[in-house]
């Protein structure tokens, strides 16, 4: 008898859903952050208290936000440019001192109940250089994570953002009942964590030498016409800009809370956590998830079931129906997330990461507190059920709009077979 073996069925690649937790370096770069936006949500609590315990306005919380917008909207593009041209570990490591240096600031401020206009100074330092930070941090990632990694890590990257996102306000709570103060300096200790896990990176974080010369403002430039002649990144950028500009119901919880569903700070509390859940839930359904087959469709159709989710909570009148649809929408929000992250990382070439991260950045940083305004302005013009639902079907709306003058994102395949013009 022979023993000849015909040809034998080949076995699927089995999905890994820790891929890139097992790089030491994304272990590094992924859990340095993780402590960094932890530090950030326990300020934020902090100050936000303070603030308003020192000046009994809820106009000082304003100033606040606007202390940490202005810098997003003046320097971040700016800052993109400068991280395509210089060495981004550098901009980000020279950007963490300052943040730490900040938050030093701000915690002798509280110890010595310092004056008002002092703590605006060092929040606007501070959100100075988190702006010129953040491009060049996203810029590293593609240095430190092989391409067909991409989305594994872009979903371990939303899940731990959002645990970060639901424990740091806690952590901030304990930690200001025990010493205000102490929280300025958690958050500049855990800077100072993050930077050491980014000095054990190994590799060559210098951007790849740009061709020609340019000037400076036309540098700026670029990155803007990138992403208007990249269809994919165009198409991915609007429809998550939309969705978070017109859907966008969480600056009304205090109202649902109180004067629709009839529920007291812990309710609001159960409320706020609500898409942070849903959010991780379906980011680390996807880690261990193979990719989508057809990530376009995936995006279109998980902000459709967004703008759906905010229209049934526009109308709710149940608690535990809102909280379920603020699951919903944190659990759709996390896909068209990850696509678009893993988008922008994947097609922009490496001598213009940095710039499309900053117009990434401002585009979708800027329409978050937009959208709290539509809603807020809209709210009390007509009431905040009218907000709420016409901003859902304003999200609907922009799915077609979007599927229609794109249909490259109807098409994409595989985000992992997804090339840019430079490939």
């Amino acid at each position: 008898m022979s023993n000849a073996q015909g040809p034998q069925p080949t076995q699927p690649e089995k999905h890994d859903p820790y891929a890139a937790l097992r790089l030491p370096a994304y272990r590094h770069y992924v859990m340095g952050w993780f402590v960094l936006v932890l530090g950030q949500q326990v300020q934020s609590v902090a100050v936000g208290w303070e603030m308003l315990n020192r000046t009994g306005s809820a106009f000082s919380l304003g100033i606040v936000g606007l202390m940490q917008a202005l810098p997003l909207l003046l320097f971040t593009l700016p800052a993109g440019a400068m991280c395509d041209r210089y060495d981004r570990r550098k901009i980000v490591l020279i950007a963490s001192m300052v943040t730490a240096g900040s938050s030093v600031v701000l915690g002798f401020w509280s110890y010595a109940a310092g004056p008002v206009w002092l703590a605006y100074a060092a929040l606007f330092v501070g959100g100075t250089a988190q702006s010129i930070g953040w491009p060049a941090r996203g810029a590293i990632m593609p240095t430190i994570v092989p391409r067909p990694l991409f989305p594994n890590a872009a979903a371990w990257n939303s899940s731990l953002f959002q645990v970060a996102a639901m424990t740091g306000p806690a952590l901030g709570g304990v930690i200001i009942a025990f010493s205000a103060p102490a929280a300025y300096f958690t958050y500049a200790a855990l800077t100072l964590v993050f930077s050491w896990q980014l000095v054990r990176l190994k590799g060559n974080f210098k951007p790849v030498r740009m061709e020609g010369k340019q000037g400076r403002v036309e540098e700026l430039l670029e990155g803007l016409r990138f992403v208007f002649r990249t269809k994919l990144i165009l198409s991915a950028m609007t429809l998550d800009l939309m969705a978070v500009l017109l859907g966008g119901a969480a600056a009304l919880l205090p109202v649902y809370a109180k004067d629709i569903l009839h529920v007291d700070e812990r309710g609001l509390g159960v409320l706020r956590s609500g898409e942070a859940v849903g959010a991780v839930a379906m980011a680390l359904f996807l880690a261990y998830s193979k990719p989508f087959g057809k990530a376009g469709i995936a995006m279109l159709w998980s902000v459709a079931g967004f703008g759906v989710a905010v229209i049934v909570f526009g109308l709710s009148t149940s608690f535990w129906l809102s909280f379920a649809m603020l699951v919903v929408m944190g659990a759709t929000d996390s896909v068209s997330v990850i696509v678009r992250n893993t988008l922008v990382t994947q097609l922009a070439p490496d001598a213009m990461r940095g710039r499309v991260n900053a117009v990434n950045t401002v585009f979708i940083g800027s329409s978050n507190d937009l959208g709290a305004f539509r809603a807020g302005s809209m709210a009390g013009l007509f009431g905040p059920v009218f907000s709420v639902v016409v901003g859902g079907v304003g999200t609907l709306a922009s799915v077609l709009f979007v599927a229609w003058r794109w249909p490259e994102l109807r098409k994409m395949g595989k985000l992992t077979e997804v090339k840019g013009e430079h490939e």
